[in-house]
């Protein structure tokens, strides 16, 4: 008796690839016309980011540019659209992509 065996590939589905986590690490330089607004807030909510703050230098007084060294992580389609959103800011974005998507 022999037996058939099928078994579909978990992401058989190429649009399915749109919808994998993957992380980006980028530094930013966040000029002093913008430390009261809430850029990262922003790329959380209208990004849909999950955003780790790795290390981070902004004054007190707010008087010089500050600086964030994040991890950014969510579909490629979130931090391509995410550093969009930073560069029409203006903002200084120096970034480096992960080789692999996160999970299997």
């Amino acid at each position: 008796m022999t037996h058939n065996t099928y078994t579909t590939p978990i992401n058989s589905d190429k649009s399915s690839e749109n919808h994998r986590l993957t992380h980006t690490r980028v530094r930013v330089r966040i000029p002093q016309i913008y430390h009261q607004e809430p850029l990262l807030s922003n790329l959380i909510s209208q990004q849909g980011l999950n955003i780790t703050i790795n290390a981070a230098l902004l004054g007190g007084n707010a008087k010089g540019d500050g600086w964030f060294d994040l991890r950014l992580q969510g579909t490629a389609k979130q931090i391509d659209s995410a550093l969009i959103y930073l560069s029409d800011l203006d903002v200084e974005v120096w970034h480096e992509s992960s080789a692999e998507p996160d999970g299997w």
